[in-house]
């Protein structure tokens, strides 16, 4: 019993203090004052922060001087193993390397033994962000970026994103497929998404790395994972180029651009809306033979969604549980006969005919290279067109404008006139 009392003096202090906050409110705008909000209370204005300073802006961080600069308290490091075919390019490179990030107080070391960079602070350090640009310098390198490249990294408004789309498709041959849709054929689709996006992008292996400005490369990021999950590039690219063309157009700068934009939908049919098709198709195959019209092979429309079920069979109505969609087709007899089928000529026998066996065992060879030759060219042929499929654009459906729709109009009015 005290436990409910105290609950209930609680609740009942709770709605008395909320109902004399909303008296207090109401008072106010009883009284004509302008209610503020409880987290803005303590705000106060600030005169130096006017409309015209960008908050984007990255400050420079030039170097101190001797003087002023003092060295870090501790030593900040990052190690990163690399491949073994990096190897000889990261030693061609690797001096390169060094006098850029020594330019930013920077030390770095390969480890061949290993396999690993290792990147750290020195006593020359001014910056102590500047060791996790060291650190992405590396992790470029050894995704395969080039070092000039890479090595843009270390300026302040570029980022970079190393997207992993390995875990995105569990099948090989369809995370290929994906994959090779995203670089697109002669590299046409890599090329527009670097062109709109003003970042630099690789597809190496199982990842896909990218260079640029942070609101570039979340564009990316959302093209790369929507192509691996089968939502193909020219949509996001399409979305892309209207979003530019708008954006040169001040007066819509303070306005909404959901109406220009395309919006593309996957259009996955219900589970009813299958049955009714089939049932169509079915009827139409039958021709309405049935005593009253209706295909016996029919399914009930809804019989496999969760939401309708279907009703009960009456003892007059003909059972149809148990029946298939599609009847299994009779198969023809065989007419049997008590003579043994000819013989199948051997391969000797086919060598003789064909005059094969006479040649001469350097012949042979050359007509087999020459067979193998051509299988291989056909092969490849197939193959060029399987991957060519994948670059197709899936077809886009366009409105009709007002012309063609006053073309229709006078078309409908002169065949009405006649």
């Amino acid at each position: 019993m005290s436990a409910e009392a105290s609950s209930s003096a609680g609740i009942s202090k709770k709605s008395k203090k909320s109902k004399s906050k909303a008296a207090a409110a109401d008072s106010v705008n009883a009284d004509g004052q302008d209610v503020v909000d409880k987290n803005k209370r303590h705000r106060k204005d600030k005169p130096w922060d006017t409309d015209d300073i960008d908050h984007w802006k990255i400050d420079p961080f030039p170097a101190p001087s001797t003087d002023i600069h003092k060295p870090f308290l501790e030593e900040s490091s990052f190690a990163l193993l690399f491949p073994k075919y990096r190897e000889p390019y990261l030693r061609s490179v690797w001096s390169t390397i060094t006098s850029a990030l020594d330019g930013y107080g920077l030390a770095c070391e390969l480890d061949l033994v290993q396999g690993q960079m290792t990147v750290k602070t020195t006593r020359k350090t001014w910056d102590p962000y500047v060791v996790l640009k060291g650190r992405d310098l590396l992790k470029l390198l050894a995704r395969g970026v080039n070092a000039p490249q890479a090595m843009k990294i270390l300026q302040d408004d570029i980022a970079c994103d190393v997207i992993k789309i390995s875990g995105l498709v569990r099948n090989k041959e369809r995370f290929v497929k994906r994959r090779q849709r995203l670089v697109g054929p002669n590299g046409s689709t890599l090329k527009a998404i670097e062109l709109l996006t003003e970042c630099y992008v690789l597809v190496q292996g199982n990842t896909v790395s990218a260079m640029g400005t942070f609101k570039g490369l979340k564009e990316v990021r959302r093209i790369v994972i929507d192509c691996m999950n089968n939502i193909h590039p020219i949509y996001r690219i399409k979305e892309l180029m209207i979003r530019r063309e708008l954006a040169k157009d001040p007066k819509l700068a303070g306005e909404s651009w959901d109406r220009f934009l395309p919006k593309f939908q996957k259009k996955h049919l219900k589970t009813s809306e299958k049955t009714a098709r089939k049932n169509a198709a079915l009827e139409r195959e039958a021709g309405g033979d049935g005593a009253n019209g209706v295909n016996p092979n029919s399914i009930p429309v809804g019989a496999g969604d969760g939401a309708s079920a279907a009703p009960e069979p009456s003892s007059s109505a003909p059972a149809t549980v148990g029946r298939t969609a599609f009847p299994p087709a009779k198969k023809a007899k065989k007419v049997y006969t008590p003579f043994p089928p000819a013989q199948q000529p051997s391969k000797l026998d086919l060598q003789l005919a064909s005059g094969e066996y006479f040649l001469k065992p350097r012949e042979k060879e050359m007509i087999e290279k020459r067979k193998k030759l051509e299988q291989s060219a056909e092969k490849s042929a197939e193959k060029r067109a399987q991957r060519e499929e994948a670059f197709v654009a899936p077809p886009e459906s366009v409105e009709e404008g007002v012309e063609e729709r006053r073309k229709k109009r006078k078309r409908a009015r002169a065949e009405d006139t006649m």
